[in-house]
């Protein structure tokens, strides 16, 4: 099994930016496809971003994409979300998530291991 704990959110103006990090522990990082969720009160959770076990493959919800940027450094057992250009819209609690697939994945249900999750609201 893998434990992810999210950080680095907070309060930042339209068109500013943050970085969003999730740190693994447990089983080797590098095992698990990682996924960003993000959900607000009333809302389905959605997907933001995925990213495959080597972080060679990744991709984005349409919301996001040429804003936010998903990577992940293996040799230290975590994962980031660099959001930029952020909009009130993109307001949520952020989600880290780490699945058992193969492959990228942007289905809930397929992730095995959550984090807390860390706020992001954006200010117009």
């Amino acid at each position: 099994q893998v434990q992810v704990v999210e950080s680095g959110g907070g309060l930042v103006q339209a068109g500013g930016s943050l970085r969003l990090s999730c740190a693994a522990s447990g089983r080797t990082f590098s095992n698990y496809v990682m996924g960003w969720f993000r959900q607000t009160p009333g809302k389905e959770r959605e997907f933001v971003a995925g990213i495959s076990r080597s972080g060679i493959v990744s991709y984005y919800a349409d919301s996001v994409k040429g804003r936010f940027t998903i990577s992940r450094d293996n040799a230290k057992n975590t994962g980031y979300l660099q959001m930029n250009s952020l909009k009130p819209e993109d307001t949520a609690v952020y989600y880290c998530a780490a699945s058992n697939r193969a492959y990228v994945t942007k289905i809930s249900a397929d992730y095995n291991y959550w984090g807390q999750g860390t706020q992001v609201t954006v200010s117009a």
